[in-house]
């Protein structure tokens, strides 16, 4: 086994400019959708079972690559983990509702459309795009495939059940308002079988068979970084298509877009930073903390969205607070991309780029 001495990852020019590149493609997006007549009725129109195809795509060709990179036989010692796991599930599954309940109730007393649609943010837990905040904050790849896995189990299980409990029952319960969610299960499997299922079969397989036929050598030192960029490159485009897709609702009434983003805005803070905390608290490391973190913080805008529109139709104010969900989420991860860099090195007393070994590391 080689003592090689740690070495340092680089950031590419497309990681380094990342911000820059999503501040484009939002603004590229709205653009589109705004301007380019019949664009968002095109998109609107190519769905299936109300899943959009060219954001479907993007997101598959988001995640591959990641899920591609994740050391399957390193899988095992995360589920041993049970601080990680618990800790995750109570953010993910009670913390995460009930605070965004609170303050949807809090900011949007007399706004019920927009308050429903950020209790249904709220409930829709990110099973996609936290894989590439993961990546980019140097975070557990191992950890975060098994939290994204679990959250995808428990969305099937408990996000219809959570929906009658903060919509109906809880409001009840305390004089409020109330609404009623009806989404079938079925709705909910197949948003987690197109956005975590397609992609986590095709990573788990090209590691497989790439290792099995040209050892981890290769694998890790030649397929991942020519494979690796286009994780960008989907995320990106995918971007671009969502807020095409909704840029006139956004552009049209962007006083309700304030004020509905200000709720999300403490909503990801505060996740973001109980889920650290709690790691660093729990001794778990910088590197599965800053998983729990992003975890955490991120939601499955799809779904939030496929539901709000399903459910109370596609010029609805609950489905413009789903569309204000990613536009509020992508800026401010990103943001906390960089802050969780700068945690590690603070709080965490550890370089979040040094790996073990260069990327060879234990191929023979």
């Amino acid at each position: 086994m080689s003592n090689a001495v740690p070495a340092t990852r680089r950031l590419s020019t497309l990681d380094r400019w990342l911000p820059l590149w999503i501040g484009l493609a939002m603004a590229g997006g709205i653009l589109l959708g705004r301007f380019v007549p019949g664009l968002s009725e095109l998109l609107t129109h190519l769905e299936v079972g109300g899943i959009s195809i060219p954001i479907a795509l993007g997101l598959l060709i988001m995640m591959y690559p990641v899920l591609a990179k994740v050391r399957y036989d390193k899988v095992a010692a995360v589920t041993g983990d049970k601080k990680l796991l618990v800790s995750s599930l109570v953010l993910n599954w009670i913390a995460g509702p009930a605070l965004m309940f609170a303050l949807a109730w809090v900011f949007l007393p007399d706004l019920p459309e927009y308050r429903t649609g950020l209790i249904i943010v709220g409930l829709a837990r990110c099973i996609a795009m936290v894989v590439i905040w993961n990546d980019l904050a140097c975070g557990d790849r191992e950890a975060a495939a098994v939290l994204v896995a679990i959250n995808s189990v428990f969305q099937v299980i408990a996000f219809s059940i959570l929906g009658w409990f903060y919509l109906t029952v809880l409001p009840g319960w305390l004089g409020l308002d109330s609404q009623g969610l009806d989404v079938s299960v079925w709705q909910i499997a197949l948003n987690v079988l197109i956005f975590l299922g397609v992609p986590l079969v095709a990573g788990f397989a090209s590691r497989l068979i790439g290792e099995r036929r040209k050892g981890r050598a290769w694998y890790e030192g030649s397929f991942l970084p020519k494979i690796g960029p286009w994780a960008l490159y989907g995320l990106l485009f995918t971007i671009v298509l969502l807020f095409a897709l909704q840029g006139e609702q956004v552009t049209s009434r962007p006083l309700d877009v304030v004020r509905i983003a200000v709720p999300l805005l403490v909503y990801f803070a505060v996740m973001w930073f109980a889920g650290l905390i709690t790691g660093k608290t729990l001794g778990l490391g910088y590197a599965r903390s800053s998983t729990l973190a992003f975890t955490a913080a991120g939601n499955n805008f799809e779904l939030a969205i496929a539901v709000a529109i399903g459910t109370f139709g596609a010029t609805s104010g609950q489905a413009l607070a789903g569309v204000v969900g990613p536009l509020i989420e992508v800026p401010v991860l990103v943001g906390l991309v960089y802050v969780s860099l700068w945690a590690a090195r603070a709080w965490f007393h550890t370089d979040p780029y040094a790996i073990p070994e260069p990327a060879l590391e234990r191929s023979r």
